[in-house]
């Protein structure tokens, strides 16, 4: 289903039209409309809460967009814009008549019956997320819905990330080693971090037996790594036990040619 979903999602940050829509309410950069759109759910939170839910990010990078996003732009505004320029990455990119096609509808309806259904406790970006109303539009409701179901996984992979005492920076790393990136300190991520912070990263990720001299993955290291996103996947299953067999079948059927449309452009 994350195979499926992902490339929905994916128009908000690679395709143009959400960053046309979050410049011309008055965010100055990418960064500035990022995390205002997406920490806006949560409502008027200070930066330190916006760094702890999306976890990823560096310390102070949250605190360079964080309120001062929101100073002049109400968070309501930011999720607006957000909504519609991804509502119209989809219909450009899909065209009208997949856009406006029965499957698509069908496809939205049972991602929001799933998204809708999943339990919130400890899913903090997932809930923020769950008080906002969902859209009647098809293509609307469809972003909408597969954003719930990403955010609620990506809270469940925090989760994952706390237990295995694996820090965002760290994650960063684990995931350029998969991706087979050396140095992972090259990663587009992490890339611009003082040289200092990333060698303190490397360090203790070798105190730790997870990589060894030479920046590699060591089997310990691999072994988190996929302990980890295992139990990512086990956290985001419960979403789908609101769908019957039939359901999620169809789901998937109705899913595979949104996706692949999709994918052919990078979702762009």
């Amino acid at each position: 289903m994350f195979g499926l979903l992902e490339p929905i999602c994916l128009v908000t940050f690679l395709a143009d039209e959400c960053n046309e829509e979050l410049a011309a309410l008055g965010h100055r950069t990418y960064w500035d409309g990022y995390f205002a759109s997406r920490a806006a759910p949560l409502g008027r939170v200070p930066a330190e809460v916006v760094h702890a839910a999306f976890y990823s990010f560096a310390e102070g990078e949250a605190a360079r967009h964080i309120p001062s996003a929101w100073e002049t732009i109400p968070p309501e505004a930011s999720v607006a814009a957000r909504l519609r320029g991804s509502t119209a990455s989809l219909r450009r990119i899909l065209g009208d008549e997949r856009a406006g096609s029965p499957g698509l509808t069908r496809a939205a309806d049972l991602t929001t019956k799933a998204a809708t259904s999943a339990p919130m406790a400890g899913r903090v970006m997932y809930a923020g997320l769950r008080t906002l109303p969902v859209p009647s539009d098809p293509v609307a409701r469809l972003w909408h819905s597969a954003t719930m179901l990403r955010e609620h996984r990506g809270d469940g992979h925090v989760a994952a990330l706390v237990g295995a005492r694996i820090g965002g920076t760290e994650a960063h790393v684990l995931s350029a080693l998969d991706m087979g990136i050396h140095p992972p300190e090259s990663f587009g991520r992490i890339h611009h971090l003082p040289k200092k912070r990333l060698a303190e990263v490397m360090d203790g990720l070798r105190e730790r037996g997870l990589v060894d001299a030479d920046g590699c993955f060591t089997d310990a290291g691999r072994e988190t790594k996929q302990r980890i996103e295992a139990l990512t996947d086990e956290l985001a299953a419960p979403p789908y036990d609101a769908l019957s067999p039939a359901e999620l079948d169809e789901l998937i059927t109705e899913l595979e040619p949104i996706t692949a449309a999709l994918a052919a452009t990078g979702s762009q």
